[in-house]
């Protein structure tokens, strides 16, 4: 099990969220639980390479 990181908020009854590592795609849910089981199963869809063209966060450390 592993922590990832997600931001969310609420918009005209919907949850709206996506996964900081991957700012680009969004999902959304009837409720908070439903997003975060969206999230999940993007985060797999996005980690087996089944998304094109993925755009991801990253840090860079520059002395």
């Amino acid at each position: 099990m592993r922590a990832v990181k997600y931001t969310s908020w609420q918009d005209d009854g919907f949850f709206i969220g996506f996964l900081n590592e991957y700012p680009d795609y969004q999902t959304q849910g009837m409720t908070k639980e439903e997003l975060i089981e969206n999230l999940k199963d993007l985060l797999i869809d996005l980690e087996s390479g089944q998304v094109p063209y993925i755009r991801k966060v990253e840090e860079l450390l520059v002395a």
